[in-house]
């Protein structure tokens, strides 16, 4: 239920989001209106984007400051190389903290990611501190189970306004 006085607290995997749009239609995602449709009109405390500084950084800065003038918050960590050439940038972990230490201050916690990682974070914020959950991502490449614990799905592929093609 969507009620216009709840407080609500977006957190984004941007990565997620970035390659899925890429993936799936060749385009970008209107971070404005992604915003837009997911508050429907209710009281945002904190809208927060988890990001990964790449090797190249080609147009990244332009992008990371198009995020921050609509209104979301960066997290921003440097790609990790091991030795041996392995690569590693997720924010699956700064994302779970960052979500539960914010719960006291919302009542709606909405996880911008297909990512089936969150599952065990939907159910604790669900169920352990008793917030609504609501999840969203593109439907092909989110994980069943995800949108299944979640008390709702918004389903990015039937939001016309939110995919720009290139």
């Amino acid at each position: 239920m969507i009620h216009k006085s709840q407080r609500v607290g977006i957190f984004i995997d941007i990565q997620n989001l970035y390659h899925s749009a890429k993936n799936l239609y060749s385009a970008r995602v209107n971070y404005r209106e992604l915003l837009k449709e997911l508050l429907a009109g209710r009281n945002l405390i904190r809208s927060m984007g988890y990001v990964v500084k790449s090797e190249t950084a080609f147009g990244e800065a332009s992008f990371f400051e198009a995020l921050e003038k609509n209104g979301i918050e960066l997290r921003v960590k440097d790609l990790q190389i091991f030795p041996g050439g392995m690569k590693k940038a997720d924010w699956d972990v700064g994302m779970a903290v960052d979500a539960i230490r914010m719960a006291n201050s919302v009542d709606v916690v909405i996880l911008v990611t297909g990512d089936g990682d969150f599952i065990p974070l939907v159910e604790y914020l669900k169920w352990g501190l008793g917030k609504e959950v609501e999840v969203a991502a593109f439907g092909r490449s989110a994980s069943a189970k995800l949108k299944e614990v979640a008390d709702s799905f918004v389903d990015i592929e039937k939001k016309p306004r939110i995919i720009l093609k290139k």
